[in-house]
């Protein structure tokens, strides 16, 4: 009976076997399909855009070492012997694809290790107020005051090896200056703020990229010193250039007046600084902040506009039409005006990028290649990379490139949606043109939105929900009428006759004004979304590389690390706690499950505990922790879960917190003996930097920080400053500066990441 049964089992097993394939089976055909899809590939010459991923993993594995700075020669070793090694594998076309992507990792590498060394400058080590001599590199005007780059000559007492070479500085009231200026003044300044929170931007890497050392603001009297005779040629050019863009900053803003005049100077000239707070939050929140800032709508708009005035004039001879190849005449118009315009604009690195991608683009028209291919844009990103590695942690080259790789892969899906009607009437022709255009618009805005969501929302943590409204709307506007006036505007002015083309391109830029205002009324016009940890950026980025590199059915392999990273985000782990880098205050999550205040942490800080615990409400409106109970010695507060938290200000206080807290913070040093549970003094802020705290319902508090100890990057002081004072020797008799004032540094100055 056993044998028997055992027989019968055998057969129905064999007859399922016979139903279902064996995993050999499935195995050996998967293998089949993939080869396929790969031999597609390499027919499509898609294997190109991957060599940029690769160069670009091998400039984020050196940026993000943190136990000192890269050794250049080595990458360049392992990069020249893999190289050496190709020409053995040219019949092993998988092996040679490895070899030559890990040579391009190692070729990025090699390029980040050039640039840290190349940028390599002092860092101020603590805040200090001392009289600060230098020349005026570059000004940007606000509604009050102005912004300046000062190329340092002297700082108070500091050695050249520890004075910063360059710092930003502001100021509210000053005598007429102007870029070239040498000034005279005492000046407050302190490190580049580095993250506001644990995984925030790092402000302090974007400044040390920048050749920016130290931030802060002038006090007292501005006095204007002759120049040096040997100033710097590089300084001279540089300051003309600014000089002349404040001069046609003014003359549009004058032209117009009000914000439109700030907006419409800001396409223009790339200075943002007369856009005030409301505006900007107007702009965001109807989804176009990216018209005001020069990137690639903008040169490929100045392009455009030149490409098509001299296409058009060259066209109307009848013999330079027939024996001239007009088209790639205007293609070198194009690509000298609009590398004239980034120049003019500030050269900023986001229009840099820009005009990389817009060079390579009319370049392929001069050489008879498709304009708008995955090949030029990865060539655009190895050519931008290479200049400046850094940008690759810049949200402005992830969202530019992730944008125009979602066009590129989306492009024929994009042209089937153009309506046809070739028998149509002249009005019928009209309608389906107009159609055409605004699904077109619509297509693309929509594509560019999913595109950039991952990157916008790590950064910004905001979604603007009506952006496709608003682009939908403002766009033709800006590509009709405010474009095009811009570049007609700036052929008018070396001749006095620019006034009425600034006055029109302002009435375009009320009308855009107007709609985003309207659409900035919509409720929930912006959503704040909780931040998300960098697993989950990263997921989602190499899911949307997968899905727009390939051309084969190979891409829908990059909805698994998409979807991955999707859920990741959906679910962020929200800290109970926030602390200040500097010790000033603190944000705990109170019994309503929003952020309270305790203490007075900087407005800079607290907007950015704000957006990363996905609340969207103004700083004014945030209230201080009800159970708090505060001195002059400094706060103590009971949180929801009954534990107690001490802000310690006077050493005074130290005796009593140390034996009731269980959280302990104070910007002093606790001396040995404190009984706190857990202590976050001056040492370990100075060692830690900004710090967040997770209380789960069951076991120990969760502390994470911004930093190790033991990190060791170029834009951070090796030493951890020991006081917050500065030198005695360093601060003259000068008005006292609040320690609260927060440096300006993101180029929009509004405590965000660059765009």
């Amino acid at each position: 009976m056993v044998r028997g049964g055992a027989g019968a089992a055998g057969r129905v097993w064999a007859r399922a076997a016979g139903r279902f394939p064996a995993p050999s089976l499935w195995l050996g055909t998967l293998r089949e399909g993939l080869a396929s899809e790969f031999e597609r590939e390499v027919e499509q010459r898609r294997l190109f855009p991957w060599l940029a991923v690769a160069f670009g993993l091998g400039i984020l594995l050196c940026l993000t070492i943190t136990s000192g700075p890269p050794i250049l020669a080595a990458p360049l070793v392992v990069a020249v012997l893999l190289t050496a090694v190709m020409p053995f594998l040219a019949a092993r076309p998988v092996a040679l694809a490895l070899v030559l992507g890990l040579a391009a990792a190692f070729l990025g590498f090699a390029a980040a290790a050039f640039r840290v060394a190349q940028v390599a400058g002092p860092v101020l080590a603590q805040t200090t107020i001392a009289p600060l001599v230098g020349l005026i590199e570059a000004l940007d005007e606000r509604e009050e005051g102005a912004r300046l780059i000062v190329r340092v000559e002297s700082f108070g007492t500091l050695a050249t090896e520890q004075r910063p070479r360059r710092v930003r500085v502001s100021f509210k009231k000053a005598p007429p200056l102007k870029p070239g200026d040498r000034i005279a003044a005492t000046a407050r300044l302190l490190p580049p703020p580095e993250a506001a929170r644990p995984g925030g931007y790092d402000f302090a890497r974007d400044a040390y990229f920048r050749g920016i050392g130290a931030v802060g603001s002038l006090v007292g009297t501005i006095q204007v010193r002759p120049p040096p005779e040997n100033m710097p040629q590089s300084l001279r050019i540089a300051a003309a250039v600014d000089d002349a863009r404040n001069a046609l900053t003014r003359r549009i803003t004058d032209a117009n007046g009000g914000q439109a005049g700030a907006v419409a100077a800001a396409l223009v000239t790339g200075k943002r600084g007369l856009i005030n707070g409301e505006t900007n939050d107007v702009l965001r929140a109807a989804g176009i902040y990216h018209v005001v800032s020069i990137s690639g709508l903008h040169m490929v708009l100045a392009a455009g506009v030149v490409f098509w005035l001299v296409r058009a004039l060259l066209a109307l001879v009848p013999v330079l039409a027939l024996r001239w190849p007009i088209k790639k005449i205007a293609a070198a118009f194009a690509m000298a005006g609009v590398t004239a315009y980034c120049v003019f604009s500030g050269w900023d690195i986001a229009a840099e990028r820009a005009l990389i991608m817009t060079l390579v683009m009319l370049g392929a028209i001069l050489v008879d290649r498709p304009a708008l291919s995955m090949r030029n844009l990865a060539l655009a990103a190895l050519i931008a990379l290479a200049r400046e590695p850094d940008g690759l942690l810049g949200p402005s080259f992830q969202m530019s490139f992730g944008a125009v790789a979602g066009l590129i892969a989306c492009a024929p899906l994009i042209g089937a949606l153009g309506l046809r009607g070739q028998s149509a009437g002249p009005i019928g022709r009209a309608a389906i043109w107009v159609a055409t255009a605004i699904i077109g618009t619509l297509a693309t805005t929509l594509v560019a939105q999913f595109a950039t969501a991952p990157f916008a929302t790590y950064y910004f943590q905001t979604i603007q929900p009506f952006g496709l409204v608003g682009n939908a709307l403002t766009l033709p506007l800006v590509s009709l009428a405010v474009m095009p006036a811009a570049v007609l505007g700036i052929l008018a002015y070396p001749f006095a006759l620019d006034q009425p083309v600034w006055w029109l391109m302002g009435l375009a830029v009320r009308g855009m004004l107007t709609i985003s205002t309207w659409i900035a009324g919509f409720e929930r016009a912006t959503y704040v979304v909780p931040a998300f940890g960098p697993a989950a950026l990263a997921a989602m980025a190499l899911g949307l590389v997968a899905l727009t590199l390939p051309v084969s059915r190979l891409r829908w392999l990059g909805l698994l690390p998409m979807a991955f990273g999707v859920a990741l985000a959906a679910s962020p782990m929200r800290p109970d706690i926030y602390i200040d880098r500097e010790g000033a205050g603190v944000a705990i999550r109170a019994a309503d499950g929003r952020l309270a205040t305790l203490g007075k942490p900087p407005n800079f800080v607290l907007e950015q505990w704000l957006k990363a615990d996905g609340d969207g409400r103004k700083i004014g409106t945030v209230l201080a922790l009800p159970t708090a109970r505060c001195d002059r010695l400094g706060c103590t507060a009971r949180m929801p879960d009954g534990r107690v938290l001490a802000l310690v200000t006077d050493k005074r206080a130290l005796g009593e917190d140390c034996a009731r807290a269980d959280f302990l913070i104070s910007r002093r040093e606790v001396p040995p003996g404190c009984t706190a549970k857990h202590i976050l003094d001056r040492p370990f802020l100075a060692a830690h930097g900004a710090t967040a705290i997770r209380l789960p319902a069951a076991g120990d508090p969760i502390v994470t920080t911004a930093r190790r100890p033991t990190d060791v990057v170029p834009w951070r002081p090796l030493r951890p400053p020991k006081s917050t004072a500065a030198p005695a020797n360093t601060v003259p008799a000068t008005p006292k500066v609040p320690e609260t004032d927060e440096p300006d540094l993101s180029p929009e100055g509004s405590g965000e990441p660059p765009q």
